[in-house]
């Protein structure tokens, strides 16, 4: 055993916080725990508290936040809800849906969940023990900042976490940004004595140029607070990680020709638009996320995402013109996707009687396929699989959401899904309108098959298909990340600021 932090009752434990969101927390859990899984030490990821709208479904039928299933990925492990114990779903601007242990107990405003989460914490100190007793290393990413004073009672999710696990921490900063020394010390500053002990260094995140014309500067920060900088991680260009809850833009440089245009309409509590991120990165596809009706210009396909609040998000659609759109675009020729919420939306009611999602009632929806979805408490979450209809192409997915749909819709299923819940025969899935120009389905993950994608972009217009191996360019991008991040900051070091003995084989 390393004598690095011998003080620490939970040594094998590290916390990874940041000076802001997205200074690159998610990020370098899942580089770290990559870099540890490859060389055959057993890690697992852990998240206390994550408000985010992407999720994710676990093998035993829990919600837990996308970020968390993919940095399990890296950790070549299936995700499990002690990852993330605590989920919060904002479904108003002051509220959101609290999800504990997979499952959700309820809507919370932001008062009501800030007097709750004392309660919480033994919850989360019990999912951090389970994992502890069970891996090497946890590898624990922080929320926002540990520097929001607003915030610090009742702590779950930084620092009162930390004090209470008792783990060392180290604190990422995004220099992109500008004002990464001030972010830094600032940070540190605003800390108590007890938290400025457990900090064991600083890491500098997505840093462009000469690191030579830095070393003034981490030289300065070392001596003004005897904290050293353990590693500046370089920008790395084009990198796909799925992002925690942010919407990335960011797409790939392609040729204009071939391409087949896509548009998201971005509603107000829009969910899951990592499902969209294969259609961003595919070679042939022009991807782009609209909120504004007013920017579409026309496209061949239309994809309806989840929502957290489908109701209040089909008003929004209504009121800011992209109802008509949609009816618009059917009409010159373009075929449409909803998914999850976006599939209920294109139904011709939507009621939630007991308050579900938002007040009481009943929503007219777009009216583009013959069915009505009634919200209830009973969440549907799952794993599925199967078969299209015709039987020629794999599906695979996960299910979130909260509602049965029934119309004649359904009588036209797009998938055959594998017997679930106790259910003796496959269930159908899915619906299509009789023109075949609308289609709907509960499955997240539906493009990320390679063949059901090609087949979908086909039926939406797009000739000559390439090809494109998703699941095998996400397995590309994190072992890219991981070599990146180890190339500044060697797997020896990180043993050693966990209190790990090194294996016996430290080979890739």
């Amino acid at each position: 055993m390393s004598e690095s932090t011998p003080s620490f009752r939970h040594p094998h434990t590290l916390m990874v916080q940041g000076t802001t969101s997205d200074a690159g927390k998610s990020i370098m859990v899942t580089a770290l725990g990559r870099i540890l899984a490859r060389r055959q030490v057993s890690v697992a990821p852990f998240k206390p508290q994550n408000m985010a709208l992407n999720s994710a479904v676990t093998a035993d039928g829990g919600e837990i936040g996308r970020a968390q299933a993919v940095q399990a990925e890296a950790c070549l492990l299936e995700p499990t809800v002690d990852m993330n114990p605590v989920l919060l779903k904002p479904n108003t601007d002051i509220g959101a849906q609290v999800i504990v242990h997979g499952k959700a107990i309820g809507n919370m405003d932001a008062t009501e969940y800030h007097n709750y989460k004392p309660e919480l914490l033994q919850q989360v100190l019990q999912s951090h023990e389970r994992l502890a007793q069970q891996y090497q290393a946890v590898l624990v990413e922080g929320a926002g900042s540990p520097a929001e004073i607003n915030l610090r009672e009742n702590d779950i999710a930084n620092m009162g976490f930390a004090e209470e696990a008792d783990c060392p921490v180290v604190i990422v900063a995004d220099i992109d940004r500008g004002g990464v020394f001030a972010h830094l010390l600032g940070t540190y500053e605003l800390l108590s004595e007890t938290e400025k002990a457990r900090i064991k260094g600083f890491i500098i995140n997505r840093f462009r140029g000469d690191v030579s014309l830095l070393e003034p500067g981490l030289d300065w920060l070392e001596e003004r607070t005897g904290v050293p900088v353990l590693a500046v991680i370089p920008y790395v260009m084009d990198l796909h990680i799925e992002a925690e809850d942010a919407i990335n833009q960011q797409q790939k440089q392609r040729d204009d020709y071939q391409l087949l245009k896509v548009a998201v309409p971005v509603y107000p509590r829009a969910s899951n638009h990592t499902d969209f991120d294969v259609l961003r990165l595919h070679p042939q596809v022009d991807c782009e996320f609209i909120r504004d009706a007013s920017q579409f210009k026309g496209a061949d396909l239309i994809v309806l995402p989840g929502s957290k609040n489908v109701r209040g998000d089909l008003a929004w659609l209504k009121e800011s013109g992209w109802a008509d759109a949609i009816r618009r675009h059917l009409r010159l020729g373009g075929k449409v996707i909803g998914i999850c919420g976006g599939y209920q939306m294109l139904g011709e009611w939507i009621h939630d009687p007991e308050g579900i999602e938002s007040a009481p009632g009943s929503s007219e929806g777009l009216a583009l396929l013959a069915m009505e979805t009634t919200l209830s408490g009973a969440k549907t979450l799952r794993n599925v699989a199967g078969r299209s209809i015709c039987g020629q192409f794999a599906v695979k997915g996960y299910e979130i959401h909260a509602g049965i749909s029934r119309g004649a819709a359904l009588d036209a299923p797009l998938f055959q899904i594998a017997p679930v819940d106790g259910v003796q025969e496959p269930v159908a899935e899915g619906s299509r309108n009789a023109e075949d120009t609308v289609i709907g389905s509960y499955i997240h993950g539906l493009f990320d098959r390679s063949e059901l994608l090609d087949h979908l972009l086909q039926w939406a217009g797009l000739d000559g298909v390439e090809a494109f191996d998703y699941a095998a360019f996400r397995e590309q991008q994190i072992e890219r990340l991981a070599d990146e991040v180890e190339a500044v900051w060697p797997f020896e070091q990180i043993c050693k600021l966990l209190s790990l003995d090194l294996p016996d084989a430290t080979a890739q």
